[in-house]
């Protein structure tokens, strides 16, 4: 059994106070042994600076190394995988949304870059996030195989296919996701479920374990013109039919779990979706749209 821990919380203000919130939560999950694997949510370390568009905020990708040093020092002192999602900046000009997995010994076991770019009211991503360029890659760990995606990309399916087909024994979705003061009570329900309903999806067509997980809390937007996001949280793990193993709600909380990554096999003899697949026929996938012709 894996033992896993997700980190639900808010944003502290700055980065500092966030950091170091972060780091007191892993350090009593390492201490009460409660976790192998501990996975943070989306651009875990900064506000949500996405709400607008304002070239400030590049200047956050100069931490990217400062970072990895950190949770490079916290995975080696408490001997955990950790799981971060950092803003990379790569170059002049060149930024990306970044997971990098952290190993026992401090090592980096590998990256994944954000491959699904949002642009939307709120979302403004595509001003600093230049897709992924490594493909959907697993990245092999001491805990397992693991299928990194982040927040967007949990919406399609391709991605969770691919990762599973080059073995990923689970999928982590890091995700920042919220409602906007104006959604209707009715709106933000009808987006909450879908997003749930998406990601266990991934897990049932697929024979594998999910971790989705989401920041909480009111962030206002810094430029004074969006409304501001009120991230709703709901993180939860599902098992490999979907079956929900632990879930959340809208409070800070360090979501705690066993997860059976041997089940995969047995839910995958019963339920073989990869053995009925008819690659054959899936030519048309590699379109952007299927127009009809006369």
């Amino acid at each position: 059994m894996l033992k896993i821990a997700a980190l639900q919380h808010s944003f502290k203000g700055d980065r500092e106070r966030t950091l170091e919130y972060i780091a007191t939560q892993i350090q009593t999950i390492a201490h009460n042994k409660s976790a192998q694997l501990i996975v943070l949510q989306e651009l875990h370390s900064r506000e949500y600076f996405c709400q607008s568009e304002n070239t400030k905020f590049f200047d956050y990708g100069d931490t990217y190394h400062d970072d990895i040093v950190f949770f490079s020092q916290l995975a080696k002192r408490y001997g955990v995988v950790i799981v971060s999602s950092l803003f990379e900046k790569r170059s002049f000009g060149l930024y990306h949304n970044t997971a990098v997995v952290f190993e026992t010994n401090g090592e980096i076991a590998g990256i994944y870059r954000k491959m699904h770019i949002p642009d939307d009211p709120s979302f403004y991503e595509k001003f600093y996030f230049t897709p992924g360029d490594l493909g959907f890659e697993p990245i092999q760990t001491s805990v397992g195989k693991l299928g990194v995606l982040i927040c967007w990309d949990q919406w399609f399916p391709e991605a969770a296919r691919i990762m599973a087909l080059k073995g990923a024994q689970i999928l982590i979705y890091p995700t920042a996701i919220g409602w906007t003061p104006s959604d209707s009570d009715d709106e933000k329900q009808r987006q909450l479920q879908a997003w749930i309903t998406i990601q266990r999806s991934h897990s049932i067509a697929n024979g594998i374990p999910v971790i989705a997980l989401n920041r909480v809390g009111f962030e206002a937007d810094l430029s004074g013109v969006g409304e501001g996001i009120d991230f709703w949280g709901h993180s939860f793990v599902c098992g490999a039919q979907g079956e929900f193993l632990a879930n959340t709600n809208t409070t800070e909380t360090n979501m705690l779990c066993e997860i059976d990554l041997a089940r995969s096999e047995e839910v995958r003899r019963i339920w073989p979706f990869l053995r009925d697949r008819r690659i054959e026929s899936y030519t048309d996938i590699l379109k952007r749209f299927c127009d009809t012709t006369t």
